[in-house]
């Protein structure tokens, strides 16, 4: 093996330790709703809601749940991870991610507030 490649080697040993790092939760553990999953995006449009989330490749839908709770007229409605993503990725990523307004148990109308708290995406 040359130099270079022993070189170019040990990067990639690097940066696949450094892919497994969960996305990082931005409310001290001690704060309330710090279980919340930070998220990049959220987006209403005619009957879904779509949340943009961290990813390593394998994130799905089903490892999220989702708390929705009514008082009144206000909804609010929370998405927490069920699951860490395993896969191992070498570039930070992210997942869009759809759910409908029937599965959520809202009606098109509803005004909804959003607990998660919204974050930067830094990638590429």
């Amino acid at each position: 093996m040359t130099r270079r490649g022993l070189m170019l080697a040990s990067v990639l040993v690097l940066l696949s330790g450094c892919a497994t790092v969960p996305p990082p939760i931005l409310a001290p553990s001690s704060a309330p709703l710090a279980e919340l999953e930070p998220l990049y995006s959220a987006t209403a449009r005619g009957r879904e809601l779509t949340i943009r989330v961290a990813s390593n490749g394998c994130t799905t839908k089903a490892d999220f749940a989702f708390y929705v709770e009514r008082q009144g007229e206000a909804v609010t409605l929370a998405f927490g991870r069920k699951r860490v993503d395993p896969c191992r990725s070498l570039v930070a990523g992210h997942v869009d991610l759809s759910f409908s307004y029937e599965e959520l148990g809202l009606k098109p109308r509803d005004p909804v507030f959003l607990l998660n708290p919204l974050v930067a995406w830094r990638g590429l």
